[in-house]
C-alpha cells in the first residue's frame, strides 16, 4: 500500500491543484468582492480559507457516508454533479442580485449638480449624491455580512468532484490511514492554490487604473461571479 499511496498523494496534489486552477469559482468571486469591498488581503485569505475548508468538508462528509454505505463510484459521482448543478445556479443567482443592488448603488453614488438662482440674479451650483451617509454605512456593513455568508453557503453546496474517485481504492483496502492522507493531501493543495491565487490577483488588480469605474465594481462584482456560474454549468469548467 506504501507506494500505491505514495502514487495517489501525487495524483492527489497533482489533481487539487489544476481542478482548482481551471475552476474560476475557486478564487474569481473572492478576487472582485474583496475589490468592490476594500477588503484587506489579510480578510480575503481568511474568507476565502474558510470557504475552501467548507467546500471540501462538505464532500468528505458526503463521500464518507457513501463509502460506509457501499454505494458505487457511480452513484457518488451523480450525487457531485447534482450538487454542482445546485451551486452553479446558486452563484449565477447570486451573481445577478449582486450586479443589480451594484448598478443601484453605483446610480446612487453618482454625483451631480443642481442650480439655484438667488433674488439678485445670481446663480449657484451645488454636487450632490443620493446617499445618506448613515444609512449608507449600515447598507453596506449588511450586505457584506450576507455576501460572505452566501459565499460560504454556495461553496459548501459546491462539490469536489475529484476527490470521490481517489478515496475509493483506500477505502476498499480497509485503510483508514490511507483515506486520511489522501483527503489531508488533497485538501491541504486546493487551500493553498486557492489562497495563492487570490494574493496574486488581489496583487495584481490594484495597479489597474480603474478609478473612473470606482463606483461600478459592486456590479462588476456580480457580473463576474453570474460569468463564473454559466462557464461552470454551462462550460463543464
Amino acid at each position: 500500500m506504501n507506494t500505491d499511496i505514495t502514487a495517489l498523494s501525487i495524483t492527489a496534489a497533482t489533481i487539487g491543484f489544476f481542478h482548482t486552477l481551471l475552476g474560476p469559482d475557486h478564487y474569481l468571486p473572492f478576487v472582485v468582492i474583496a475589490r468592490a469591498r476594500s477588503w484587506s488581503i489579510k480578510k480575503t485569505v481568511l474568507i476565502t480559507g474558510i470557504c475552501g475548508l467548507g467546500h471540501i468538508i462538505s464532500s468528505l462528509i458526503i463521500g464518507s457516508i457513501g463509502i460506509l454505505a457501499g454505494a458505487g463510484i457511480a452513484k457518488m459521482e451523480f450525487l457531485e454533479s447534482f450538487r454542482g448543478n445546485i451551486a452553479s445556479m446558486a452563484l449565477i443567482a447570486f451573481g445577478v442580485i449582486y450586479f443589480v443592488w451594484g448598478m443601484r448603488n453605483a446610480y446612487k453614488g453618482k454625483e451631480h449638480s443642481h442650480a439655484h438662482l438667488h433674488g439678485d440674479g445670481s446663480a449657484h451650483h451645488h454636487h450632490h449624491d443620493h446617499h445618506d451617509d448613515h444609512s449608507h454605512i449600515h447598507e453596506v456593513e449588511g450586505t457584506e455580512t450576507l455576501t460572505t455568508w452566501a459565499l460560504f453557503l454556495i461553496f459548501i453546496f459546491g462539490p469536489c468532484e475529484p476527490l470521490i474517485p481517489m478515496l475509493i481504492y483506500p477505502a476498499a483496502k480497509g485503510s483508514l490511514t490511507g483515506v486520511l492522507w489522501i483527503s489531508g493531501v488533497f485538501s491541504i493543495v486546493t487551500l493553498m492554490t486557492m489562497t495563492a491565487l487570490v494574493t496574486i490577483s488581489l496583487s495584481g488588480i490594484h495597479l489597474l487604473p480603474i478609478k473612473r469605474i470606482e463606483r461600478y465594481t459592486h456590479a462588476i462584482a456580480g457580473g463576474t461571479i453570474c460569468l463564473c456560474g454559466i462557464a461552470i454549468q454551462f462550460l463543464g469548467l
